[in-house]
């Protein structure tokens, strides 16, 4: 959706108060995850200031997930699995930042803070706003509204899951893989992606038997690369009916 010139704030009052009601849910919704992830990530091997100072600094949800996904199948020995692998996720943000630049403006120390809280879902909040000014609250208050939410959510499921012990006893071995598919489950609404996704699930679970942890995950993630590369064609003709007016969050 393009941004009308000739549509402000000073024609529409309202919007920058959506943007804000809005900004403000997501980031409460968004926010919870964290306690999963605080868990899962002390599940996986990490101590309780290691898995705040991942949120703390990573600040992705779907890398951390993918990271201490690797971890918890591989200990410490597959951190630079990990890390690659959570890398390879955190790509995106380069083009969420690309498509932001217009709605953050000039000045280095406020791009360099709005690069921390570019992530998907104050990108998404952002351009489903019809103002200039009402993009601009929508970025901000909900990359800075999840941060610290899901900063403080990541310490108390730290918290929770170290007083839990042995995360096998309770079958959560395997929750970092399942909670890393339920954010994925969403986005397999048309051909590619599934084609994609079912493509790479083939290669990690052909490999991970004779491979060390991590590497099939990042094998997994060039075939899905080169498949989604050579099937790039049925995004670019899908119609604009399609394509729903508001970006769908994760």
């Amino acid at each position: 959706m393009t941004l009308d010139p000739t549509f402000d704030d000073a024609a529409a009052p309202g919007e920058s108060r959506r943007a804000l009601r809005e900004a403000l849910g997501v980031a409460f919704a968004t926010s919870a995850y964290g306690i999963s992830f605080g868990a899962l990530a002390v599940a996986a091997g990490l101590d309780v200031w290691q898995t705040c100072v991942l949120s703390l600094l990573m600040f992705t949800g779907g890398s951390q997930f993918a990271f201490v996904g690797v971890i918890a199948s591989g200990g410490l020995a597959a951190a630079p699995a990990a890390i690659a692998s959570a890398s390879l996720l955190g790509i995106r943000n380069i083009a969420y930042g690309v498509r932001m630049s217009p709605v953050i403006g000039a000045g280095f120390f406020k791009r360099a803070a709005a690069a921390h809280f570019t992530i998907d879902e104050s990108t998404a909040v952002s351009l489903a706003q019809r103002t200039a000014h009402a993009k601009t609250v929508g970025f901000w208050v909900t990359g800075v509204g999840i941060y610290i939410g899901w900063n403080l959510s990541t310490l108390a499921g730290a918290l929770a899951g170290d007083v839990l012990g042995d995360p096998k006893a309770y079958g959560l071995d395997a929750a970092a893989a399942a909670a890393f598919l339920a954010l994925l489950w969403p986005r397999l609404t048309r051909r590619q992606p599934i084609a994609v996704g079912i493509a790479a699930a083939v290669v990690a679970t052909v490999l991970t038997p004779v491979l060390i942890p991590g590497i099939p995950v990042l094998i997994a993630a060039l075939v899905a690369v080169v498949v989604g590369w050579f099937g790039r064609g049925e995004a670019t003709q899908a119609p604009d009916d399609d394509v729903p007016e508001r970006e769908g969050l994760p």
